[in-house]
């Protein structure tokens, strides 16, 4: 296939990327360069795409597949506008976070979705779901209704720059301290290997797949994730366990972010990481082993610097403090 991504320089594109072109696939890659480079192999047509429709100036001809990742309605629109015409399949890189409710555990595509970022609205953190609400109509209109809308879940793996998955692997093995753990227990966590959602995009683009589809992991227990990273660590880290409204109290973060507990998730969010993804999976998107993606990212963890600073998770003198004012110190 003739394959443009619409970066291809960080984490998960540059993943497609690189797959792709270890498939033989003919890929270009259009980006900025300031996350990186495109991999070994693939061309690279570089453009920074906030100058409009000129961006995309330089590509020629037709294109088997586009695969968009942009999370800033505008300039997916401008993307569309310019390219759509000539693509034989384009995949859409949504998120679960454009579902309007997160209470429901098992809720699949037919859930309803959050209002569209209204136009000239800037695209924003905070109004992440709606952006790619945004985006997913453009995308149908442009491309009347003949595009696969990838509603990722939880990316994890091998060089995610989040922390929101490595955190955990990475505490446990970092030191024999006391591990501070919220009092979550059975509640499920949901994550898809970064390289197990890049293959199923491009196999998806292969096969013509169309409409929307969840791209998220298996369900796994909090408890039972946890007791894996205790298990696979070399420090014999013991654990301490705080109740929500007690965290809440000293001021930890949900999910992600300086000093969150990752994976642990607000009130009405108990189907945030729980969604059926059992369409995906008919349609052939194949999941790895939890374990072995756990594995992975903790060797990962290893060669990146377990000391290093993080996005996402507890500061090491934040977790110190915390657990000996739970313990009466």
């Amino acid at each position: 296939m003739r394959i443009l991504i619409l970066g291809g320089t960080a984490f998960l594109s540059q993943e497609i990327a690189r797959q792709a072109v270890a498939a033989g696939h003919n890929v270009t890659c259009l980006a900025r360069g300031v996350s990186g480079e495109p991999p070994r192999g693939a061309e690279w047509a570089r453009a920074d795409r906030s100058a409009g429709p000129a961006a995309y100036s330089g590509l020629a001809g037709t294109w088997d597949a586009v695969i968009e990742i942009a999370r800033d309605p505008a300039l997916a629109r401008d993307a569309l506008g310019a390219l759509a015409a000539n693509a034989r399949h384009w995949t859409f890189v949504s998120s679960c976070s454009a579902y309007a409710d997160h209470s429901t555990p098992g809720a699949a595509e037919d859930a309803p979705l959050l209002p569209a970022l209204a136009r000239g609205t800037p695209s924003t953190p905070d109004n992440y779901g709606e952006s790619k609400a945004a985006i997913e109509e453009a995308t149908l209109e442009a491309t009347n209704g003949a595009a696969h809308l990838c509603r990722a879940g939880l990316v994890s793996g091998p060089g995610d720059p989040t922390d929101r998955y490595g955190y955990w692997p990475g505490r446990f093995d970092r030191n024999p301290a006391p591990v501070l753990l919220p009092d979550i227990g059975v509640q499920p966590t949901q994550a898809i290997d970064v390289r197990d959602l890049a293959a199923w995009i491009l196999r998806a683009a292969g096969q013509g797949t169309t409409g929307p589809l969840n791209a998220a992991g298996d369900p796994v227990p909090f408890a039972d994730l946890i007791d894996a990273c205790c298990e696979g660590s070399a420090a014999n880290a013991t654990t301490v366990t705080a109740t929500e409204d007690w965290l809440v109290e000293q001021g930890v973060s949900y999910w992600s972010g300086p000093d969150s507990l990752p994976l642990w998730l607000p009130p009405r969010h108990e189907g945030f990481m729980a969604r059926s993804n059992q369409a995906a999976k008919s349609a052939g998107m194949v999941l790895r082993p939890w374990q072995e993606t756990l594995a992975d990212t903790l060797a990962d963890e290893r060669a990146r610097g377990l000391d290093r600073p993080r996005n996402a998770g507890l500061s090491p003198a934040t977790e110190q403090r915390l657990v000996k004012l739970l313990q009466g110190g």
